[in-house]
């Protein structure tokens, strides 16, 4: 089997040496730069794939080409190569794996657990060892009014209060006082503002003992994560045991408390009629890029939805894209719930069931919803994603700023005079020689002009499928000089785009030279997305994934989609119109009530002769005739 092209022999060579041990790759190139981290079970036989190119993925050619040497960490098992290969993304940031477009770092809510009195706290800082972090959160405010809402519910300390600093760096000196509550009031601590607005405990006047305020950070941490209905109870609990004791107040300020917790369920919509705790994350894809959306429920009820944007798209396999973003989203995240569920079958599910099992303590499965209301909040994910990614695109220009990438690439590719703002493309659609029609798509400043395209019935009589000759008439309908003055044609184009390879660009050139047309002209072939071109036999290969590969195959598919439409159209009516036309006493009027009723030819064919006596107008004797010829 053949080596990838470009690719060092001795590179290859190298492999055949790798071990056969679990473990990760990482592909470099002439720079030395990682480009590319990978797992296996298997290192020698997955990194053949890549050597061999038999792995079929879009981008693998075009990476190959880079690649200049390798790496590869052996370890015990695939679960361990899968965490090895997180750690070492999130070093390398290689530019073939899939990670978020802008790398920002994202805000979350922290529970310091080192310190004796925890406190919580906004943050975008790395994770570091004694905090507990929940997130992330893709909404900055709603992260905030959590933490506020928070500490209505259980007053702790804030990692911003001057206070509580204090208190922090009078324990640090003092490690070895048994006595904590009496070293604080020793030193005439005021209590916070927050303690007199309710939301903090008093640990800056001594107050609240070290094993109270422990109890209140472990109820805030299990309404981080989601568990609710536990901390209610034990609320209804205190408050109950507060009335016994006629403390009324500490009972009224509980009561307030709950009632905070029953405005936020109030707002919070009921998805599912059990207690789950289900995370469900959604894609939508353009050509590089991507966005998701990750729907958190947590006691049956979404306590958030979060959005992302992703540096890879369609450009990357489907489950590659899911398999990335799953792996990088709960590398950062404490909040694992018992099942995530995604919309394709991954290939590493169980590695990963394995690993967030690991990480959450408790059964963790990956999901894919076939049907029911997961299905249905799932496919709600995939709308949330298109439009978290099409807020993104307009609100930094990606799209024009893509456009514009794509139209100068085409000009340097092709040899244009000029970047080609108008590009006209040409596409034929029969079935052997039937029906042959021709659709001409417009692409101005890179965008679809609908305004602009047009669809022609091709004149010439055809037995047999010949897209030469019905290329050749199109060409010469659209370019003959009556229609090229004809201002509802709209200009010149820039480039000319035919559905195929070499020979139909021929046809084409032979069609142009005979009206004394120069305009620039190239072909795109469907089997391996290559452009041919006038002056070379060899085609012209756009690198996959860029700018301007995509363009040129949104023109050619969506001249194809034009022509199908039309095709489809044509055929269907000259059916309709070949059967129904020989019945007698079926007029236009009756013809249209009829199939205005049924809709389609399959279901009047399938129809009694009750069912078509039952539309208006059509006597019973009428209703017989059009069975007995459809039957015939």
């Amino acid at each position: 089997m053949a080596l990838a092209p470009g690719l060092d022999p001795d590179i290859a060579e190298q492999v055949a040496h790798v071990p056969t041990d679990p473990g990760c790759y990482l592909w470099k190139n002439a720079e030395g730069e990682v480009i590319y981290v990978g797992k296996a079970k298997n290192l020698r036989a997955r990194m053949k794939q890549y050597v061999m190119l038999t792995d079929d993925r879009e981008k693998i050619p075009l990476m190959m080409q880079l690649v200049a040497g390798f790496d590869y960490i052996v370890v015990d098992n695939e679960h361990e190569a899968l965490v090895l290969e997180r750690n070492l993304i999130g070093q390398y940031h290689p530019y073939f794996n899939v990670d978020y477009k802008d790398d920002k770092s994202y805000p979350y809510i922290a529970v310091t657990q080192g310190d004796l009195f925890p406190a919580i706290k906004y943050t975008r800082e790395k994770h570091r060892p004694g905090t507990r972090y929940f997130g992330p959160y893709t909404d900055a405010r709603a992260a905030r009014e959590t933490i506020d809402t928070l500490r209505k519910i259980c007053p702790i300390c804030s990692g911003t209060c001057a206070e509580w600093k204090r208190v922090n760096r009078l324990l640090a000196k003092h490690p070895d006082d048994a006595d904590i509550i009496g070293l604080i009031c020793a030193q005439k601590g005021r209590p916070c503002f927050d303690y007199h607005v309710g939301r903090g405990p008093g640990v800056c006047a001594g107050m609240i003992a070290p094993e109270e305020y422990a109890k209140s950070v472990r109820r805030v941490e299990r309404f981080l994560s989601g568990q609710r209905r536990e901390l209610v109870g034990e609320l209804k609990d205190d408050m109950a045991e507060a009335a016994a004791n006629l403390d009324f107040e500490r009972a009224g300020r509980i009561k307030r408390r709950l009632e905070v917790i029953d405005g936020l369920d109030d707002r919070q919509q009921v998805v599912f009629p059990t207690s789950v705790d289900i995370d469900l994350i959604g894609f939508y894809r353009e050509e590089t890029i991507a966005g998701a959306c990750v729907f958190v429920v947590r006691e049956g009820r979404t306590v958030r939805s979060c959005e992302f944007i992703l540096d890879k798209g369609l450009d990357v396999a489907e489950e590659e894209l899911v398999s990335g973003f799953v792996k990088r989203y709960y590398d950062e995240t404490a909040d694992i719930p018992s099942e995530v569920d995604v919309a394709v079958d991954l290939e590493d599910a169980e590695v990963i069931g394995e690993w967030l099992t690991a990480k959450r303590g408790r059964k963790c499965a990956l999901h894919r919803p076939q049907r029911g209301e997961k299905r249905h909040l799932l496919e709600m994910c995939e709308r949330n994603a298109r439009h978290a990614l099409m807020r993104y695109m307009m609100r930094t220009g990606y799209a024009d700023d893509r456009t514009n990438q794509a139209l100068l690439q085409l000009e340097s590719a092709l040899a244009l005079d000029e970047p080609p703002m108008r590009i006209e493309c040409f596409d034929i659609s029969t079935i052997h020689g039937r029906f042959t029609v021709a659709s001409m798509v417009v692409f101005t400043n890179g965008r679809p002009d609908k305004s602009q395209y047009r669809r022609f019935k091709i004149r010439t009589e055809l037995t047999e499928a010949n897209d030469f000759v019905s290329m050749s008439e199109v060409l010469g309908r659209r370019y003959a000089p009556e229609r090229m003055a004809d201002e509802r044609f709209g200009s010149r184009p820039d480039l000319l785009v035919v559905d195929g390879g070499k020979p139909q660009l021929t046809a084409a050139m032979n069609q142009l030279e005979q009206l004394g047309l120069d305009i620039p002209v190239c072909g795109l072939a469907k089997a391996d997305e290559e452009v041919f071109v006038p002056w070379d036999d060899t085609p012209v290969v756009l690198p996959s994934g860029s700018a301007s590969l995509y363009l040129i195959k949104q023109v050619r598919d969506e001249s194809h989609r034009f022509a199908i439409t039309f095709h489809r159209e044509l055929r269907d009516k000259a059916m309709t119109v070949s059967v129904l036309d020989e019945v007698e006493g079926v007029g236009p009027t009756r013809k249209k009530a009829i199939m205005r009723h049924f809709g389609s030819m399959k279901k009047l064919r399938a129809a009694s002769v009750d069912d078509i006596a039952a539309v208006k107008g059509v006597p019973r004797a009428v209703a017989q005739a059009v069975y007995d010829t459809l039957r015939a």
